[in-house]
C-alpha cells in the first residue's frame, strides 16, 4: 500500500483502462454516499435535532452533485497531488461555481423550485442567493482533501490486489444501480408518470425534505 501511496501522490502510478474506469466508478459511488450522509446530518441539527430527513431525490442514499463534483476535483488537481492546499483551494472555487449555477439553473428551469436554500439554513455566512455559502464551500474543499488522498488512493490499491474480473464487475455494477435509480426518478419517472423515490417513501412514512418554492 505504501509503495503504491507514493507513487500516486508522484504521479508516477501507472494504471490501466479497466482500472481507472473502476476507479471512477467507485468514487461516483462513494462520494454521492458520503454526500448523502453529510446532508442527513446536517440537516438533523437544521431542523433544531428533531427529525431526520430523507435527502435527494432516489430510493438509494445517494446524491448525483457530489459525484459530479468529485470527478471535476479528480480532473483539475490530477497533476497537483503534492500541493494539499491547491487542492483545496481549486475545490473550494469551482465547487462553489458548480454549486451556485445548478443551483441558479435549477431554480429558472424548475419555476422557482430550490433543491437547497441557505437562506433559511444555519451556519450560512457568506450566503450568494441561497445558492452557495462560506460554509458549504468550505467543507467541499476540506471533502476534497479526503478524496484525493484517502478515498482514491484506496481504490487504486484495490484495483492492484483484487482480480480485474472481479473488480471491473463489482465497481461497474454498483455505479449503475446508482445510476439508473438516478436516471430512473430523474427522467423515467417524470415521463411515463411512474412513483418516485419521494411519492413511496411519503406513504410510508420516511419524512421526505421537500423542495423550497421561492417563485
Amino acid at each position: 500500500m505504501k509503495k503504491i501511496y507514493n507513487e500516486y501522490i508522484n504521479n508516477e502510478l501507472k494504471l490501466e483502462s479497466w482500472q481507472k474506469i473502476g476507479i471512477i466508478c467507485l468514487v461516483i459511488v462513494i462520494s454521492g454516499i458520503f454526500g448523502w450522509i453529510y446532508e442527513f446530518i446536517f440537516y438533523y441539527f437544521n431542523s433544531g435535532m428533531k427529525e431526520f430527513y430523507w435527502r435527494g431525490a432516489n430510493f438509494l442514499p445517494w446524491i448525483n452533485i457530489y459525484a459530479t463534483g468529485s470527478i471535476m476535483i479528480m480532473i483539475l488537481t490530477k497533476k497537483l497531488k503534492k500541493h494539499p492546499f491547491l487542492i483545496f483551494l481549486i475545490a473550494f472555487i469551482f465547487t462553489g461555481i458548480l454549486e451556485y449555477f445548478t443551483g441558479l439553473v435549477m431554480y429558472e428551469l424548475m419555476d422557482g423550485i430550490r433543491c437547497w436554500d441557505y437562506n433559511t439554513e444555519i451556519l450560512n455566512f457568506g450566503n450568494i442567493n441561497g445558492f452557495v455559502c462560506l460554509r458549504s464551500v468550505t467543507f467541499f474543499g476540506l471533502s476534497a482533501l479526503l478524496l484525493i488522498y484517502i478515498i482514491v488512493p484506496i481504490c487504486a490499491y484495490l484495483s492492484t490486489i483484487i482480480k480485474k474480473e472481479v473488480f471491473i464487475t463489482f465497481s461497474i455494477t454498483i455505479c449503475a444501480i446508482f445510476l439508473f435509480d438516478e436516471f430512473y426518478n430523474l427522467i423515467f419517472a417524470r415521463l411515463l408518470n411512474l412513483p418516485r423515490s419521494s411519492d413511496i417513501y411519503k406513504q410510508i412514512g420516511i419524512k421526505y425534505m421537500d423542495y423550497y418554492k421561492s417563485k
